[in-house]
């Protein structure tokens, strides 16, 4: 499946947030957006899911224009930045409400092991990050979107959930957030550069120094 985003203008009280932007995600691949913090990346995921509304925007699917928003259609799920999981809920109604399997995801998170009966809040928040992003990648979808998947996990769970996308995107298109730019880079087939309320795609990874995201010398 090939998933574009384009002509989207977004206005916050007619000050310009966004402009001239385009997108492009398709199964197999992950497509990952960079830009300062503030400068609009979770508005465009939460525009390409659909729940935000903008002045203009056009989606296709597959080069056909979709004319309802993207969450409606069943086929994306989005990982916001906050917690969307209920703190009450055990984890083992966690999976078993996203008919997700416990056994196999204890083959790749050994230590969450003692936590099948407790509840969500009683995680860190690194934790609760890795079981939201955990479920939002193994759940039933053919486009999915991650803003700040690698948020407050230590440097051996991101390295696992990294693999993790990179298994998952074999039958899916993953669009990519976060501002740990060396990870995100690592994990994307294709970096999209939000600057000044436009993407630019990125074809040569200098670019983002001459576009003064990064320092020069940084890469």
């Amino acid at each position: 499946m090939i998933f574009e985003l384009d002509n989207v203008e977004l206005y916050f009280k007619n000050k310009r947030i966004l402009n001239g932007i385009y997108l492009k995600a398709e199964t197999g691949e992950v497509t990952a957006i960079l830009g300062r913090n503030g400068c609009g990346k979770s508005c465009l995921l939460n525009i390409a899911f659909g729940n935000l509304k903008p002045k203009y925007m056009l989606v296709r699917l597959d080069s056909k224009p979709l004319l309802k928003p993207l969450y409606s259609t069943g086929i994306a799920i989005y990982l916001p930045q906050y917690n969307f999981i209920p703190g009450d809920m055990t984890l083992s109604f966690v999976f078993k409400l996203y008919a997700i399997d416990w056994a196999i995801f204890i083959e790749s998170f050994e230590a969450f092991s003692i936590y099948k009966n407790a509840r969500f809040n009683a995680l860190s928040g690194g934790e609760r990050r890795i079981i939201e992003t955990y479920i939002i990648l193994k759940t039933k979808s053919q486009i999915v979107f991650l803003d700040e998947p690698f948020s407050h996990l230590s440097p051996l769970h991101i390295e696992t959930v990294k693999q993790l996308i990179q298994e998952e995107k074999k039958e899916k298109a993953i669009i990519i957030s976060d501002h740990m730019y060396q990870h995100i880079i690592e994990a994307s087939d294709h970096i999209y550069l939000l600057n000044n309320g436009s993407t630019k795609k990125i074809e040569n990874l200098t670019e983002l120094e001459d576009y003064k995201y990064l320092s020069e010398g940084t890469l």
